[in-house]
């Protein structure tokens, strides 16, 4: 049986993130039965772009630095690495994510080393999916003797919820992941390449930075939302069943998650998933905020779900009023769909993967529908239900 581990937190001061990822990790048999001295363990951070850690778009830098301690205090190496998505000028962000993240200043200060999966070189590796012949993944995950997954909890305007199966996307490096996604639109699809990488790695935990999270239009419009929790498990998929259940959401529900049950990555029946620490079932995170793809409310104990079809569907679109100019959107779109003078999106060749709107560093690209009636019914239908 997998096992999560919820523990409380409200803080991101590192010294009290320290006891609740302690006694986190005892119940799992303790820091002995996953690292010892002289080990290189490798931090697998969730930096999607140049975003500072209290958005909630990043793992925080703070929660970094305690496990940083912890790791350190047990006499490991600490690598801390990721690559970004996105483009600009033709290149990753992923050296300017780390100092706008905080994350470049507190490996300085604490000894640890930065691994850019951008520049650390590749692996060449079997899919198991078969539906490439092979794939590319960043060298650190295979070099480092341990690692650790530190997704954050998000929602997602494209996939609806992301945490720790979907992190490990950024372990293909650069440019090569606007290519996945050209060739995997569908978030299910895109889930089966997922769960190959999931399957070509050695993760050995997971730890969820939950003390905040994003809720709205994430993983990076949205907006901050003070969750206060802590996640930890072995087994991804049964950690973010856990996540995706304090979120009101089901595994049906979020294509990846299911793409993950298919490929048997985890664990995801909620009855067949100890959970322990500070709670004993998933706490409902009240009031948080869904993607417009996705709407959810309680009725008693019964979850009242719509799925929008497709005159609810929302389409990116640049807002002229918000835009920079920087053209991350037209460079960082698999499909190449967007104007690079007008940022006019043609939806004729628009695979919906929301990249746009996912990897805007100034939130210009909103979700918006093209049918009247579809306001009308969601406000509708949000006023019933609140």
């Amino acid at each position: 049986m997998s096992r999560v581990i919820i523990k409380n937190c409200t803080t991101y001061d590192p010294e009290l993130i320290k006891s609740p990822l302690e006694s986190g990790i005892e119940l799992l048999g303790g820091w002995d039965s996953f690292v010892s001295p002289g080990m290189r363990v490798l931090l697998k951070v969730n930096l999607i772009g140049p975003k500072a850690s209290d958005t909630a778009a990043v793992t925080h830098s703070e929660f970094v630095r305690a496990l940083t301690h912890i790791l350190k205090e047990r006499g490991c190496i600490v690598w801390i690495g990721d690559s970004s998505g996105g483009s600009i000028a033709g290149i990753a962000p992923t050296t300017q994510s780390m100092v706008v993240s905080g994350l470049a200043k507190m490996a300085r200060e604490e000894g640890a080393i930065i691994k850019n999966f951008d520049k650390e070189g590749v692996m060449e590796v079997t899919p198991a999916s078969g539906r490439f012949d092979r794939m590319y993944l960043a060298r650190p995950m295979f070099d480092a003797d341990f690692v650790i997954n530190l997704p954050k909890l998000k929602t997602h305007s494209a996939g609806i919820y992301t945490g720790a199966v979907k992190n490990l996307f950024g372990c293909i490096p650069g440019l090569r992941k606007a290519e996945y996604h050209r060739l995997a639109p569908d978030p299910k699809d895109l889930g089966e390449t997922i769960a190959d990488i999931h399957q070509a790695t050695r993760v050995g935990l997971h730890i969820m930075d939950g003390i905040t999270a994003m809720q709205g239009e994430g993983p990076t419009a949205g907006e901050v939302y003070h969750a206060g929790k802590i996640l930890i498990s072995t087994d991804p998929l049964a950690l973010d069943t856990v996540a995706a259940a304090m979120l009101g959401m089901e595994v049906e529900d979020v294509p990846i998650l299911v793409s993950a049950r298919e490929r048997h990555l985890g664990e995801s029946d909620l009855e067949n998933i100890e959970i322990d620490g500070d709670y004993d079932s998933p706490p409902l995170l009240r009031g948080f905020k869904y993607p417009r793809r996705f709407r959810s409310s309680k009725r008693g104990n019964h979850a009242v779900l719509v799925r929008l079809i497709d005159f609810l569907k929302t389409r990116p679109r640049i807002n002229p009023r918000l835009c920079k100019g920087c053209n991350m959107c037209v460079e960082s779109c698999p499909v190449q769909a967007i104007d690079r003078e007008s940022k006019k999106i043609d939806y004729n060749s628009c695979i919906e993967c929301m990249c746009c709107h996912e990897l805007c560093l100034h939130k210009a690209v909103d979700l918006r529908r093209d049918n009247p009636i579809a306001d009308i019914f969601t406000r509708l239908y949000r006023g019933k239900y609140r």
